[in-house]
């Protein structure tokens, strides 16, 4: 039935923002500007921790990961997109746009789970100091966010693959890309069951990993509240703070999505949600963590002054 249904199926319409053509141009302008600086800003991130050892700590690792993801994530979604906006006939391949479905939900659910490992490692740092490094050792951290990933493919790809059904024309899809939920609403056949496994899934997927987020982050209040000095208690929690930024724009963009009134709903309006995570959420990632961390600051000035030390012997030799 997956094989006579792709055979059938060519292509797709994204629609995206062809209602408002006079948008399309300073959209295409905007969020390409917008993915160049998440592309940098992520591999600067990546490249900062791998060339100083100061930042080559598990906080930084797990940090790696993130930024990857989010790379990752905007280069399965931004480029079609970007196309889109300039071109005549707004289409997708059937094979790229369950390439995106199956890819989109695989970085989501692993996102989840890795800002939960993100969250374990601020608790064991604040609460469990002396002992940070032995319960955060290299191979934990490896096994940690190896567990993320694995999770992730194991709760999204290997369900949907089950859960894909024959579409129904016409094949119009009022969105910016393809995804599950967009996805639902061209299937042929009663959908219930794939929304109860999509109910389901997203509860293991999305509640469980904020729930422990939440247990780390009162375990984490509540140590520094025993904290005598006011200066103590300021450097404790701010280590958490850049992560806690992050949980809180990925988290409430969901909450706005899903749990938002149905008078509330409208597809330009789900159109701007997925804009904001999809594209907006990546580039603000790295500067979340960078902008007031000086340890990120430090590690910029000493790589760039060892790079520009290494020039001058050539520039020199150049001049000669």
């Amino acid at each position: 039935m997956r094989q006579a249904n792709a055979s059938a199926v060519s292509e797709l319409v994204l629609v995206g923002f062809s209602t408002h053509p006079w948008a399309e141009l300073p959209l295409f302008l905007l969020f390409s500007l917008v993915y160049l600086t998440s592309c940098f800003g992520n591999t600067a991130v990546v490249t900062l921790v791998v060339l100083d050892a100061s930042l080559q700590s598990p906080m930084y690792f797990f940090l790696c990961h993130l930024a990857f993801l989010n790379v990752f994530f905007s280069t399965v979604v931004v480029p079609k997109m970007l196309f889109n906006f300039l071109a005549s006939r707004r289409v997708i391949s059937y094979a790229f746009c369950l390439a995106q479905t199956y890819l989109t939900l695989f970085l989501e659910c692993t996102e989840c789970f890795l800002l939960a490992v993100m969250a374990l490692d601020r608790y064991v740092a604040v609460c469990h100091p002396l002992r940070y490094l032995l319960l955060m050792s290299w191979p934990a951290c490896a096994a940690l966010a190896l567990g993320a990933w694995a999770l992730g493919f194991f709760a999204s790809v290997v369900p949907l693959y089950c859960v894909i059904l024959p579409l129904c024309g016409p094949y119009v899809v009022d969105y910016l890309f393809c995804e599950l939920p967009v996805l639902l609403h061209l299937f042929c056949a009663d959908t219930t069951l794939q929304e109860t496994m999509m109910a389901v899934g997203g509860a293991g997927t999305v509640l469980v990993p904020f729930v422990l987020i939440l247990l780390s982050y009162l375990r984490i209040l509540l140590a520094v509240l025993r904290v005598d000095s006011a200066e103590g208690r300021r450097r404790a929690f701010s280590t958490c703070t850049s992560h806690l930024a992050v949980v809180t724009i990925y988290y409430g963009t969901g909450l706005i999505r899903y749990l938002r009134p149905k008078s509330l709903y409208s597809a330009e309006g789900d159109k701007l949600i997925s804009l904001f995570y999809a594209v907006i959420n990546p580039m603000l990632n790295p500067f979340i963590y960078s902008l007031r961390n000086k340890e990120v600051q430090g590690a910029l000035e000493r790589v760039t002054g060892r790079s520009r030390a290494a020039r001058e012997p050539l520039a020199a030799l150049l001049r000669r």
